[in-house]
């Protein structure tokens, strides 16, 4: 609305935001990414923050995009990253009300995920990408109570066992996608990877007894990812034997299988639609390492850089 005094400059009103009903913010906020709330409206005021808490709006919390969009850091490693996150995470569970379905994050620790297992009942996507401080302990209340679960990614969350993944498989019947990815030792497509130099060393190595449990209680799998596992010929005949209805399998960095035997093995899989093989003729991998001190405990971090041969 205009308004003119005597002919003076014409002075407009906007409308009052303040007024528009609940129903309405809920409508324009469900339209808005998650981070497009947290980074937007979440700071205006009051009401939009309270309404950027409905549970209809918290039903996914992804912090995978965010991790993607920085440079690994060192800082990710530290306990204080830590409890940010977990901070974060117990946060979206409360303001789910239990309707928390998916989960995408990194760095997460036991606390917070044995607190979604305890109110989240209908989880069905756990993405816990680099957590070094999730365990079976926190994996084991997942598996009870939540049974929904149809997407599950440990990749590089080396405290996460065998036993873990047999639970898992035992009491979520519908898992359908599994990534269980090992930082790369050697090969081809490595990036630059930041880690503690005793995590990188003290990666799973039962890939046999892994891949046997994935093909006992994981027979409904789509999806599988086992890159840079140490699995063998004998684990591989228990995965394809197991799980049949495979579409893809991501075997990426697994020295110990030859292309022969991979070919072998697949040829079983009649729905299998791409496989990913292990390929080390073009690069090595040349080791750097820094210590970072914080709060006067010096910790060693290992820098993985290829390096193509051509």
């Amino acid at each position: 609305m205009e308004v003119n005094h005597g002919g003076g400059m014409a002075l407009t009103l906007g409308p009052n935001w303040a007024e528009m009903t609940r129903e309405c913010l809920l409508d324009i906020f469900s339209r808005l990414s998650q981070e497009e709330r947290w980074m937007g409206p979440m700071l205006v005021c009051k009401t939009w923050m309270n309404t950027c808490h409905e549970p209809s709006l918290n039903t996914i919390f992804d912090l995978e995009t965010r991790f993607q969009s920085f440079p690994e850091s060192i800082n990710w490693w530290i306990p204080e990253f830590e409890d940010k996150v977990d901070a974060f995470l117990r946060s979206v569970v409360d303001w789910s009300e239990g309707g928390l379905t998916e989960i995408r994050v990194r760095h997460c620790t036991d606390r917070s995920l044995s607190y979604v297992a305890e109110r989240c009942p209908k989880l069905e996507v756990l993405w816990i990408n680099s957590c070094p401080h999730v365990t079976d302990a926190s994996m084991a209340k997942i598996a009870s109570n939540c049974p929904n679960l149809r997407e599950l990614d440990v990749s590089y969350s080396y405290c996460i066992s065998h036993e873990a993944l047999s639970m898992l498989g035992r009491h979520c019947p519908n898992l359908e996608i599994l990534k269980r990815n090992l930082f790369p030792r050697q090969g081809p497509n490595v990036s630059i990877i930041v880690a503690p130099v005793d995590y990188i060393l003290a990666f799973p190595r039962y890939g046999n007894i892994e891949a046997q449990i994935i093909g006992r209680h994981m027979p409904r799998l789509k999806h599988l990812e086992l890159q840079y596992c140490t699995l063998t010929v004998k684990g591989l005949t228990s995965v394809c034997k197991g799980c049949s209805d495979l579409e893809y399998l991501d075997l990426s960095g697994c020295i110990s299988l030859t292309n022969s035997e991979i070919t072998r093995c697949a040829s079983s899989l009649k729905n299998l639609l791409e496989i990913k093989k292990p390929d080390f003729n073009r690069r090595l991998i040349f080791y750097s390492f820094q210590i970072e001190e914080n709060n006067g405990d010096a910790k060693l971090y290992l820098f993985m850089v290829p390096f193509v041969l051509f």
